[in-house]
């Protein structure tokens, strides 16, 4: 059986399907940046995964510069000195990323305002009024 990557409770992908290649990081590091490859590039067909259709849909529609126009998420992740470290945080973006297109907002069930809530409002508002009027010229005679 191959490697899964859990993205969440109900939903994983194989690691086959995720690409993986190490390159130079950019950047200061000193003389070792240009001796380590020590960056992730990590690739993943969107189009050709195990996902579930909606969720393929939701990721190709999102408007975010890593997709290109093939339907290819692309993360390149260089933030840790060490080539393990970048390849699980590049990991942890994808299932981020995944898990943000896969969350269903509840739908709104709409309410009316309480009897009380529609009284009090009115009174303001007569209060307000009230104010209003009694900012007008006074009449002496």
């Amino acid at each position: 059986m191959t490697e899964q990557l859990p993205i969440n409770d109900n939903l994983s992908i194989a690691l086959s399907e995720i690409d993986l290649s190490a390159m130079r990081a950019q950047g200061s590091g000193g003389q070792n940046v240009n001796k380590v490859s020590s960056a992730i590039h990590l690739r993943f067909d969107i189009s050709a995964s195990s996902l579930p259709d909606r969720l393929k849909e939701q990721l190709l529609n999102r408007n975010d510069s890593r997709v290109t126009t093939e339907g290819v998420l692309v993360i390149k992740a260089q933030q840790h000195r060490t080539q393990e470290a970048n390849k699980r945080d590049a990991l942890e973006r994808l299932v981020t990323i995944i898990n943000e297109a896969a969350y269903i907002p509840p739908t709104r069930k709409p309410t009316r305002p309480t009897r009380a809530s529609q009284r009090r409002r009115i009174e303001a508002k007569k209060r307000t009024g009230l104010n209003k009027s009694l900012r007008g010229k006074v009449d002496l005679d």
